[in-house]
């Protein structure tokens, strides 16, 4: 962003370069379709390899103009509005495959109603799940207990070693194996749980070590007892190192819980591709499934956003 303001805000030789640039950028494309447009639009006879690069000649002038004129308001109008440029242009492009929007609209409650509440359902349970087993690990990993560290360490390391994939098959089809069968949806959760457990469990470990040690100490000089500093002491100054990256495990346990679709449960991912091969309309639940995923990551990068916030926040004494 400091760049772009940079550019334009001093000599117009740079916006000239920004232009030039973004045009030959432009040129590597075929823009014949909308050169043809263009000429036909000015009435101009011209060969198709003309008739292409006028086309990014013309885009990259609109761009440029556009950023020209965005960048000299203020920061907060600057962003709503080139989320709304940027918008337009990603459903345009998803306007281009020729959808067939009654299809979508009719089976959009389906995917909402059915598919992203199994969805979530999983999402949060492993959250859940994952966050107590990543803070029972990460306190193995600072005890001074041998096996405790063994047995942690060992966790992390296969967990974070493995695809979640390979995991998911190994929990539904490799415990009936040793006598323990389970079902789609708890076999999901657990999957999750153990895979994002195994990461958040450094996270964890890096949050309660960046608390100063003598803090505990002195906790301790005071007579509490351990669970007392850890409950007291230590987690609600971790907390503020521990959400961030906790929040961004959600968003993309979000998306990885569609691979639990392996095991036959019928969250968003599953019904997208059923409903989407009953009349080989692929495309249209597919798209719908990634704008329902983009909508809930982001509802869910807001609250992450209020939670930083909170947390971050100075505490008042008295």
């Amino acid at each position: 962003m400091t760049l772009l303001v940079n550019l334009f805000s001093h000599a117009p030789s740079r916006r000239l370069a920004f232009f030039a640039v973004l045009a030959a950028l432009l040129m590597a494309f075929d823009l014949s379709s909308v050169g043809q447009y263009l000429t036909t639009l000015l009435n101009l006879d011209v060969a198709p390899d003309t008739a292409s690069v006028l086309a990014a000649f013309a885009i990259s002038a609109v761009i440029t103009a556009d950023v020209v004129f965005v960048s000299k308001l203020p920061m907060k109008v600057q962003v709503p509005i080139y989320w709304a440029q940027l918008l337009a242009l990603f459903l345009g492009f998803f306007y281009s495959f020729d959808l067939s929007f009654p299809f979508i609209i009719e089976r959009l409650p389906i995917l909402l109603y059915k598919g992203l509440f199994y969805t979530l359902l999983v999402s949060f349970a492993s959250i859940i799940c994952a966050s107590l087993l990543a803070f029972v690990g990460a306190l193995a990993r600072l005890s001074n207990s041998g096996p405790a560290y063994a047995a942690s360490t060992f966790y992390v390391s296969f967990f974070r070693g493995t695809p979640l994939l390979l995991q998911v098959y190994l929990i539904y089809l490799g415990l009936p194996q040793l006598g323990i069968t389970l079902d789609a949806i708890p076999s999901g959760i657990l999957a999750l749980s153990l895979s994002y457990g195994a990461y958040m469990t450094e996270i964890f470990r890096a949050g309660i070590q960046a608390v100063p040690r003598q803090q505990s100490e002195a906790a301790a000089a005071l007579g509490l007892q351990p669970w007392q500093i850890m409950w007291k002491v230590v987690l609600p100054q971790a907390i503020r190192i521990i959400i961030p990256p906790t929040g961004n495990n959600f968003i993309s346990m979000l998306k990885d819980s569609s691979l639990v679709s392996a095991m036959g449960i019928m969250e968003l991912m599953y019904l997208a591709r059923t409903l989407g091969r009953s009349e080989f309309k692929h495309f249209e639940m597919l798209i719908s499934a990634a704008l329902i995923y983009w909508a809930v990551s982001f509802v869910f990068e807001m609250i992450q956003a209020q939670l930083e916030k909170r947390y971050s926040a100075p505490q008042k004494v008295g």
